[in-house]
Order: C-alpha cells, then structure tokens, then sequence
C-alpha cells in the first residue's frame, strides 16, 4: 500500500521547521537591531544638537554605526569638541574612538579611545595626552546613571603655558570612578568620586614635599549640589555650584611616595574670588620638608608655642600636622604660610 502523501508532507514539515524558525528570529532579530541604529543615530542627532545650542560643538569625523548583530557601535576617526563658555575658546581632540553596547544591555556603554589627545585652553596654554589604554564605561537606569568609571593605563600630559617651562605629569595607571550618593541630606544630590594612581609624578607635589619618588595616591571624596554641573564643567557652572554652597568632603587621602605617608581628610569649595578654599587634617611619616620648611623645626615650634608639646605620632608610625588650610589663594601649615605660589581663581 503506498505511503500517505499527506503523512510524508507533516514529517518533512517537521524537518524543515526548526529552520524555518531560526530564519524568521533572525529576520525578527535584523528588524528590531536596525530600528534600533535608527533610534540611536536619531539621539546622536539630537543630543549633539542640544550640545551645538549650550556653546559646546561636538565632531565624529567619517562617523559611522555597526556592530550588527550583537552590538551597537558608534566609530568616528576622530572625536573633538569646541567650547565657547569659557570666554576664551577651548578645544578638545583625540584620535579614533568606537562607543559600544551590547544589544543585551544597551544601558551599558563603553568608550574606547587611542590617543594623543590635544587641548587648547584659556590663556594660550596646551596639552598633549597620550597613554596606552584609554576606556570610560558608564552604566544608566531609569532615573539616572548607576556608575561612571574611567581607566587609563601610562597616561602622559604634557602642559604648555605662555613664558613657562612645559610641565610633564605622568602616571603608570589611573582609576577615576563616580557613583550616585544615596545618603545626603534630602533635597540635595551628592555623588562620590574615587580615584587611584600608581607611579604619578607630579611636579608640584615634588616641589612640596621636597622629593622626586613616583607617587601612589587614593582618593575617597563625596561632591555635593551637582546639578549645577548638568550642562557641563564651565565657569556658569562653577559659580551655580559656589552660590549653591557647594562643597568636597574627602573621606580619605592616602599617599605613598617612597618613605614619605601622607593619610589626611578635610573639606573645600570655592571662595567669593572663585579660588579653592578648605582645609585637612593630615598625618605624616617619612617627610622632612613641606614647602621648603623642615618638618622637625615646624613641630619643635609649634610645640614650643603649646607648652612644650610636640604632636605624638600613633600605632602606625604617623605624626598628626596642624591643620593645612587653603584661604585666600594661600595655603597655610597651622599659622604658618607656605612659600608656595599663589592659587589662582578657577573662572
């Protein structure tokens, strides 16, 4: 008895179905991921709209948007950015850069750039970044960012000013990374910021503390009314954020730079000239000088002035200072100014 065409027809279409499915989801999947460019290259538009309106013009030279089908990557040959809300105009340019997200998680985003990046800033300085990784990633939520963070392995800069020698600052690695605080004072929104380097070297702090030692540092601050920084980092916001009473509380400061430990925490802000102003509470171990004044003279004589005393170090082999306070542009170890330059305003 010849088989039934009807029953040779359902077995073949059981054959053939489990590829006749996977062809449609990825027909389905090419769909939505194509939309989905066309909703990204739409917010590109408008948020480089919205910059080109508040002074800041942004360009992604030869940009372009793949990474089909588990990606969405935005390339441009070179990335800048010009300001006019500094008064004098700044201008910021590095090299190729590629913004990924996964399909999966498109509230994950990650920078990749390849350097050098230049920069022309007010007054007619300069500086050129190079370093040998460079990746910033920053993840999003409904009402807000959850985390930013920032990488950069053997960054260099070299900072140029008018009439003075290039300054070279240079680190094995950097670690900046910035999160929501949930904790402040109702009403008020505060973030906090932590940042670590390895192997820094930073001319002015060698100038300080009289020693020349690659530097390893640890920051631990909160930064509170940062609204004001919503349309970016510039002197309109600055003085949002002064008048707002803005301030930093640094939870913790830790340096090593060869024998020398420095542990400290304080709180700053801005005074009415626009200049930094706050203080610290630091503990010492291993330095001599601070600012060209010996430490050991310092202490004698302050210890002279309380009676004799001299600040007991503690189980760690730290020595407490007088407080460090930053007031009108100078900074001052307990009563005593530091021959250090003036601090200039910020704006």
């Amino acid at each position: 008895m010849p088989a039934d065409p009807s029953a040779r027809r359902r077995s073949r279409f059981w054959l053939y179905a489990p590829f006749a499915l996977l062809g449609l989801v990825a027909a389905g999947w090419s769909v939505l991921w194509h939309v989905a460019r066309g909703k990204v290259e739409q917010q590109l538009d408008a948020g480089l709209a919205r910059e080109a309106a508040a002074g800041r013009t942004w360009t992604c030279a030869d940009r372009s948007i793949g990474g089909y089908p588990f990606r969405l990557e935005v390339r441009c040959a070179s990335l800048g950015l010009v300001s006019s809300r500094w008064g004098d105009e700044v201008s910021l340019k590095v090299g190729p850069a590629v913004l990924v997200a996964q399909a999966w998680a498109p509230g994950h985003v990650i920078l990749q750039a390849t350097g050098p990046l230049a920069a022309t800033l007010p007054g007619g300085a300069s500086a050129d970044t190079s370093w040998s990784l460079f990746e910033a990633s920053l993840k999003l939520k409904m009402d807000g960012f959850e985390r930013l963070s920032l990488v950069i392995d053997q960054p260099v800069t070299t900072l140029r000013r008018p009439g003075q020698p290039d300054e070279v600052l240079r680190s094995q690695a950097f670690e900046a990374h910035l999160r929501p605080n949930p904790q402040r004072f109702a009403g008020e929104t505060a973030v906090d910021l932590a940042i670590e380097t390895k192997g820094t070297v930073l001319p002015v702090l060698d100038q300080l503390l009289a020693d020349a030692t690659p530097a390893d540092l640890d920051i631990q601050a909160t930064v509170s009314q940062v609204p004001a920084f919503r349309r970016g980092f510039n002197p309109d916001a600055l003085e949002s954020w002064r008048q707002a009473a803005g301030d930093v509380t640094v939870s913790r400061l830790s340096l090593r730079k060869g024998t020398i430990r420095v542990e400290a925490a304080g709180r700053g802000g801005l005074d009415d000239m626009h200049r930094p102003a706050g203080n610290l509470d630091a503990s010492i171990a291993g330095v001599e000088r601070i600012g060209g004044i010996k430490v050991g003279g310092l202490t004698a004589g302050l210890g002279a002035i309380f009676g004799g005393r001299q600040p007991a170090g503690d189980a760690s082999g730290l020595t407490p200072l007088p407080p460090v306070v930053l007031r009108e542009g100078r900074v001052f170890l307990g009563p005593i100014r530091l021959p250090l330059q003036p601090v200039a305003p910020l704006y």
